[in-house]
């Protein structure tokens, strides 16, 4: 166990080396890491509670979410009868929570029902659970059906309502190039949001709080903004920018913007006003150019969240798959609305429900009291150590030290995020790693009241004792482990530093320390161990 070939030993030594020297680029100003090869910039991430930031919780509209999938089954409900050219009057309507068809002949309803039930799709997609279905279709009498979304069906949608949001206020987030933002689901209808560093969250607030929903339609020029009455298939917008100026919108949805693969802020060359430039994918490109293209000279609604950005009027067709909008924009307004584009659409709205702002100063003392925490019970662990196992215990606080800045260094390598709970994991971590010394030391005060010599007591302490080290380790790693995917928030981040300390800790106080015992036997030869 003490005898290390040339190689071996270099191997460790080495991968201490390198694995330490990942924590250099945390001694230096961002400013400058910045300067160096892309692959020495990373660096460690100062969390919410260490650098200040803002905490935002979202929630999503479950009314909406609802309000949307009813009117999806509406839809399908009209479609479909239709298709079986099966007749209903009164039109297919939502009330109370369903949707209702009154169908014409009685004698249509067998058929009616048979029809509407392939409306109905299995829970979860193909791998759906227990063959439940999204809607129940029933036959309320006199001709009536009714179809009713189920409550595991609702469950489901706004879980993925939920994870498509997480997705796209990610994105939003990034795009605003904020380091290490946390975005994570809490609750069933929650989105947790918190981006260090961003001490005003207003303009935060104002991207997240925006849908985004973005359709290109046609502007109804049969009716006048100012009548009364609009024509069934089209509808009243205003204009987003003030003063509103009303305009008669048709339904239809030419080319909606989830079709779109880019969106770029710029400035027009012609006036230098701010525009923001799109490009459409293959699909929205083609359904573009057809609707230009049947459109020419009649006026084109660009729609954000019910509301018209611009109308310009259709020139000639546009077969690029690319094109402009312009409306009054400033810098900001123009870069805000590609962000957006670029993004994506919410699936539905969401409503700020809490938020917090923590200053700077109180996430420098918490640094500052961190530290303290850390200086104190390291000193304290190493002044046991030395009084204890006197220069064993010198071997076992160089591992130690090893051992916490190749902490750093992983967690640098990682671009982790530090926590308050993280220093809590760190000096956690001093205190294993010295155990798993204690442990050794231990066994070879053992082996040396047992009657064996210096060098005999050595090997065998470090050969009895790796079973017992390995299986306190491996027990904790398993609730870093749990607490890692279990846990939200500060729990990661306690989590992440125990689980990167336990593996350090088994390298370094049994294999560094080893190795460094080693190489004091090889030097002394002792006949009697100091410990």
């Amino acid at each position: 166990m003490l005898y290390f070939t040339r190689w071996r030993a270099l191997a460790i030594i080495l991968t201490a080396l390198v694995v330490c020297l990942c924590a250099v680029p945390n001694f230096f100003p961002e400013a400058q890491v910045k300067t160096w090869p892309a692959w020495a910039q990373r660096r460690l991430v100062l969390g919410l509670d260490l650098q200040g930031g803002s905490y935002l919780l979202l929630e999503v509209d479950a009314n909406y979410v609802k309000k949307e999938k009813l009117e999806q089954v509406r839809d399908d409900t009209r479609k479909a009868l239709r298709d079986a050219r099966i007749g209903f009057t009164g039109g297919v309507t939502i009330r109370n929570d369903a949707v209702e068809a009154r169908i014409a002949k009685e004698t249509d309803v067998p058929a009616a029902l048979a029809k509407l039930r392939e409306i109905a799709q299995p829970i979860g997609g193909l791998l759906g659970s227990g063959g439940q279905r999204d809607v129940d279709v029933t036959d309320a009498g006199g001709g009536l059906i009714r179809l009713s979304v189920s409550q595991p069906a609702m469950i489901e949608r706004m879980r993925k309502t939920i994870e498509q949001s997480i997705q796209i206020v990610e994105r939003r987030v990034n795009e605003l190039g904020t380091v290490e933002p946390l975005i994570q689901r809490q609750g069933t209808d929650r989105i947790l949001v918190q981006v260090p560093g961003l001490q005003d969250p207003t303009h935060l607030k104002e991207l997240l709080g925006k849908t985004a929903k973005m359709e290109f339609r046609m502007v109804d020029t049969t009716a006048s903004p100012d009548q009364a009455t609009v024509p069934a298939d089209s509808e009243r917008l205003v204009s987003a920018s003030p003063p509103p100026v009303p305009y008669i919108v048709k339904k239809q949805v030419l080319v909606s913007g989830s079709e779109l693969s880019d969106a770029q802020p710029g400035f027009d060359q012609r006036t230098g006003e701010a525009i923001v430039s799109f490009k459409f994918n293959t699909s929205g490109a083609r359904k573009f150019a057809q609707a230009t293209a049947d459109n020419v000279g009649q006026p084109f609604a660009i729609v954000l969240d019910n509301k018209v950005i611009s109308a310009p009027v259709i020139r000639e067709p546009i077969t690029g798959g690319q094109g402009q909008i312009s409306g009054s924009f400033t810098v900001q307004s123009a870069n805000d609305l590609a962000i957006l584009m670029r993004a994506g659409a919410l699936p539905a709205p969401l409503t700020v429900v809490e938020e917090r702002t923590v200053g700077p100063g109180l996430g420098q003392d918490s640094i500052e009291k961190g530290e303290l925490a850390a200086y104190v019970g390291s000193i304290l662990v190493i002044v046991f150590m030395l009084i204890t196992y006197r220069l064993f215990g010198v071997f076992a606080n160089i591992a130690v030290a090893i051992n916490v800045a190749m902490i750093f260094g992983l967690l640098s390598l990682l671009n982790a995020t530090l926590t308050l709970p993280g220093i809590a994991g760190i000096v956690l971590t001093v205190g294993i790693a010295v155990d798993s010394n204690v442990l050794i030391y231990e066994r070879i005060r053992e082996e040396l009241r047992g009657g064996r010599n210096a060098i005999s007591a050595i090997d065998a302490g470090f050969k009895r004792a790796l079973a017992t080290i390995l299986d306190s380790n491996i027990t904790t790693f398993i609730a870093a482990a749990v607490l890692f995917y279990i846990g939200t928030g500060p729990v990661r981040g306690f989590a992440v530093t125990l689980g990167i300390g336990i593996i350090t800790t088994v390298f370094t106080a049994f294999t560094l320390t080893r190795l460094i015992v080693a190489a004091w036997v090889r030097w002394k030869r002792p006949q009697t161990v100091p410990i």
